[in-house]
């Protein structure tokens, strides 16, 4: 079991609207949690859908927090020893560690423009299939990636997810939780495109 001087629980709001009640339950479970197992309640700020960004609304966020009483130990304004705290600010380090994994072949780039990923889940919907990534590009050569890359073209990172056996994750409170690795998708890292070095 995870000692409680290791506890850390986040509130990870997306600033793309108002505050809401569903925010305010979950950032209330955190905190509570938080302070019951004597450890520290972060703030961190998921902006990087920031075709859905809204001024204005991390401010917003942050009042709502503090009217509820809920006071965070780590945070974008009051920092901390993990910052910073949003997640755009943070890009450069998740571009050194993205490819790394590509390096290590833990993870590739993909080139699947938004049609072509809409027309493969289309048709594994009308064939009855679980709508996820269909693999194009998981076996593209690395130079062949490179040179695409280089030359400009649009991509994301995508973890390459094992195709056999299964994962099993223990949550705190929930136990054990395994899923099948045939029900998994090679889910794109965070939402902004990635430069090779």
């Amino acid at each position: 079991m995870i000692s409680q001087k290791e506890i850390r629980l986040r509130f990870a709001p997306s600033p793309t609207g108002r505050m809401h009640l569903g925010s305010a339950r979950t950032a209330l479970y955190n905190y509570l949690l938080a302070r019951r197992l004597n450890g520290k309640f972060i703030l961190r700020i998921e902006d990087t859908d920031q075709k859905r960004f809204v001024p204005g609304s991390e401010a917003e966020l942050v009042e709502g927090l503090r009217w509820l009483g809920l006071k965070y130990d780590e945070g974008p304004d009051v920092g901390g020893p993990y910052g910073p705290y949003r997640q755009t600010e943070r890009r450069e380090i998740y571009q050194q560690y993205a490819w790394q994994l590509v390096q290590k072949g833990y993870a590739f780039p993909c080139f699947c423009t938004a049609d072509r990923l809409q027309q493969v889940r289309q048709h594994q919907m009308s064939t009855q299939q679980n709508p996820r990534y269909d693999g194009t590009c998981r076996n593209l050569d690395p130079d062949e990636a490179r040179h695409r890359v280089d030359s400009g073209e649009k991509y994301v990172i995508r973890f390459r997810m094992q195709e056999e056996g299964s994962t099993t994750a223990v949550d705190l409170l929930r136990g054990p939780i395994t899923v099948e690795n045939s029900a998994l998708d090679d889910t794109v890292l965070p939402e902004f495109h990635v430069k090779i070095k």
